[in-house]
This record gives C-alpha cells, sequence and structure tokens, in this order.
C-alpha cells in the first residue's frame, strides 16, 4: 500500500498536496466528469440554452477578474462595467476605423484595460475604502462618456455594428463555435488566475487584504502589488468587453449601465469572497437568476398581467437575494458547497465547528 496519505476534508498534508492543482483522485474524476458534460452539452442544447452557456462564460472572465482584485487583494472597485465598456468599444473603434481583425484588437483591448488600471489603480494607494469606490466609479462615467460621444460624432445611434470575427476563411457565427470560444475563454482565465494566485504575488495580495500594515512590515511592496492587481484585473476586464462586443456584435452605451456593475458585485458575493470557484458559482448564478424569475411569473395564473412588473420584480428579487446572502450565508454559494463536500468527505463522522459548544 501507499504511505502517501490521503486528503480529509480541506487538510493538505505536503507541500506538493499545497500546491496541486486538483489534490485529490476524487476531485480530478470530478473535473474530468464536469469537463466532458461541458464538452457535450452543444450537442442537445437549443439555441437558448447555448445563449445562456455563452453568457454565464462571459460572465465568468468579468467575475474571476473582479475575484482577484476583492476577493484577494482586498481592493474595492465599482468601475467594472466602464473597464468591460472600454474594452468593447476598443474592438468597435478599431474595427470601424480601421477594419482591424480580431486577433488585433483582443490585444489592444487587453492593452487599454491595463492602461485604466495604471490610471484609476493610483488612487489606491492612498485611498481607503468608500474613498476608493468612489474613484473608481468615476471609471464608469468617464468611459460611458466617451463612448458616447464617439457613437455621436459618428452617427453610431443604435450603436456600433461588429462583424463576427474571422478564422481565416470562416466566419464565426454559429452559437455552437461561439459556445466552445468562450468556454476556452473561461477557462483560460480560470488556470491564469489560479496560477497568479501560487506566485510571490498572489501570496502579496493575500497578505494586503488580511492586515495591510502586517504585509508592509514583512517587506512587501503595498504600492506596486496594490497596482498590479488593477492592472491585471483590469487587463482581463477589458478582454472580456472584447469578447462581449463580438458575441453580440454590437457595442452601445446602453449595455453598461451601472446596474452591470453591481451584478458583477453580487456574482463575487453571492459566490463567495476570496474563492475563484465562488466567483464561477456567483457568474452562473447572477445570469440565470432572471431567466428563473421570468419563468416563476409566467408559470403562474394570469401570466400576462404580470408582464409589465417583469423588471420590477427582476430587480426587487436580485435586491432581496443579496441581502439575504449577506445576512444568512456570508460565505456565498462556495460555503455552501464547502459544508456539503465536508459532509460526504467526514461521513459518517460528524464535523463540529471550532468554538461550538460540545
Amino acid at each position: 500500500m501507499s504511505s502517501r496519505p490521503r486528503a480529509s476534508g480541506y487538510f493538505r498534508t505536503d507541500y506538493a498536496a499545497d500546491y496541486a492543482l486538483l489534490g485529490t483522485r476524487s476531485a480530478r474524476i470530478w473535473v474530468a466528469l464536469f469537463s466532458l458534460a461541458l464538452l457535450l452539452f452543444p450537442l442537445v442544447a437549443s439555441p437558448f440554452q447555448l445563449d445562456l452557456a455563452c453568457q454565464v462564460f462571459l460572465a465568468s472572465v468579468g467575475a474571476l477578474s473582479l475575484m482577484l482584485l476583492m476577493g484577494y487583494a482586498g481592493q474595492i472597485s465599482l468601475g467594472h462595467a466602464g473597464l468591460i465598456a472600454a474594452g468593447a468599444f476598443t474592438v468597435g473603434i478599431l474595427f470601424r476605423e480601421t477594419n482591424a481583425p480580431f486577433w488585433l484588437t483582443l490585444p489592444a483591448s487587453a492593452l487599454v484595460g491595463a492602461l485604466l488600471g495604471v490610471i484609476f489603480g493610483l488612487p489606491s494607494l492612498r485611498l481607503r475604502g468608500l474613498y476608493l469606490a468612489v474613484s473608481t466609479l468615476a471609471l464608469h462615467f468617464v468611459v460611458i462618456y466617451i463612448g458616447g460621444e464617439y457613437e455621436t460624432r459618428r452617427g453610431f445611434s443604435t450603436g456600433i455594428m461588429i462583424d463576427p470575427p474571422q478564422l481565416g476563411s470562416l466566419s464565426v457565427t454559429d452559437g455552437r463555435a461561439w459556445y466552445f470560444i468562450l468556454l476556452v475563454a473561461a477557462a483560460s482565465t480560470l488556470l491564469v488566475c489560479l496560477n497568479l494566485l501560487r506566485t510571490r504575488s498572489g501570496r502579496a495580495w493575500r497578505a494586503i487584504r488580511t492586515h495591510e500594515t502586517v504585509a508592509e512590515t514583512l517587506g512587501i511592496g503595498i504600492a506596486a502589488y496594490k497596482l498590479l492587481a488593477f492592472v491585471i484585473s483590469s487587463s482581463i476586464t477589458a478582454v472580456a468587453g472584447a469578447l462581449f462586443a463580438y458575441y453580440r456584435g454590437f457595442v452601445s452605451v446602453e449595455a453598461f449601465s451601472l446596474f452591470l456593475t453591481i451584478q458583477y458585485v453580487a456574482m463575487v458575493i453571492v459566490g463567495g469572497m476570496g474563492s475563484l470557484l465562488g466567483a464561477l458559482l456567483g457568474a452562473a448564478f447572477v445570469t440565470i437568476f432572471p431567466y428563473v424569475i421570468e419563468s416563476a411569473l409566467l408559470a403562474l395564473p394570469g401570466a400576462q398581467g404580470f408582464a409589465s412588473l417583469l423588471f420590477a420584480v427582476n430587480y426587487a428579487a436580485f435586491g432581496l437575494v443579496m441581502i439575504l446572502f449577506l445576512l444568512l450565508e456570508p460565505l456565498g454559494l462556495v460555503g455552501i458547497w464547502r459544508r456539503i463536500q465536508s459532509y460526504f468527505l467526514l461521513w459518517p463522522y460528524r464535523h463540529r465547528p471550532a468554538g461550538a459548544h460540545q
């Protein structure tokens, strides 16, 4: 028999297990099965289900980037919708003005996002809490103003139309093709984030979030790592906006309201702060939730009478869910998942939380 100890719950018994992306055999099996299900899903999905899955993948890219900044580096940002808009408008402007292909517009969007991350990350070196949140909120209004001015002056009153990206002689228009493209984008973002958190930068971000003064005492360059968090997060977010522009085929300022920022913050909170899995769960939940509410309303007797109330009900239900998670489940969906996982890992033994009464 092997002398290698087996994992129990979330404990790690050596450095190799601590650095492993998938620490147990059961985890590897479940990830393999889930990956297989994702690959087979387009074969049985309807066009609506494919579109919903693509929305989840797009949201996952943005949620992962925001989780790096808020959940790990501990920096508040309310400019996420502005960064998504910056990436989308970069694609739209480059396409309309120079007919640039996607392999130029995507890196350009990343560079624009990184530049905005530097500009609006600099206040984080001096501001904290609410003041930092307001300074990042300015990013949203600046980008939306510039985008709106471009639309008006160039006569794109209904938005900037963008042709589908070209892969050789093929044009990407099929829903299944987009499904796999966005799946690869979400998976790549997840792997980048996982590996970033295993580097010195990731450990520095965790230290800064836990206690900034102690981190500085340990020799961590607070200013450099804060700014790096803003740059990386903003760059990834701008790429998400570029993918959004290509997927939807148009860019308009109306698509990037302040409510979009609230949705992404909700993804981080509902999913669970400080967890990449939480970002993915939150992205799926917040994206699918409005459709669940709509289906529930339409299933009620006299559904036609509720049609005019759908938007208001969605807003109210969304706010109620956020409040319930903050009050009853501050660890978010990932906290629920971990309790379920621990139950099966430790069964038939009961796990009593530390500090609980005997």
